[in-house]
């Protein structure tokens, strides 16, 4: 009887919830790079889907140890989303805000990243 209450326990235990960063890869230079932050780096913080994935800059040419990419980033900016340093999908490129937003709620969505705690 107490393992088929332990077993009935766990079953019913929360899943951990995902956590996960938003890799921006980018370099000097870079004219989209410019854009995206004129348009969303302010408030990208302080968004349901920024406080998801919190932001993290890398430079494309000085990549981090840390991060095991799908395959090397090429173009920029190049957002990549990342949990516990593995790629789980990515955006390449910056057409516009509104495109930005759709992509990246969609990229949260299909990786089941959580709300924020705090949303």
């Amino acid at each position: 009887m107490k393992r088929l209450l332990l077993a009935l326990a766990l079953s019913t235990a929360p899943l951990p919830a995902i956590t996960a960063d938003l890799i921006m890869v980018e370099q000097n230079g870079c004219h989209w790079c410019a854009r995206w932050n004129a348009d969303i780096a302010h408030i990208y913080p302080k968004t349901d889907d920024g406080k998801r994935a919190p932001l993290r800059r890398v430079d494309l040419r000085d990549l981090p140890d840390d991060i095991t990419f799908a395959s090397q980033p090429v173009f920029t900016p190049t957002f990549v989303l990342v949990e516990n340093g593995a790629e789980l999908g990515r955006i390449e490129g910056y057409a516009g805000d509104e495109f930005f937003w759709f992509l990246l709620s969609k990229l949260l969505n299909e990786h089941a990243v959580p709300p924020a705690p705090d949303s």
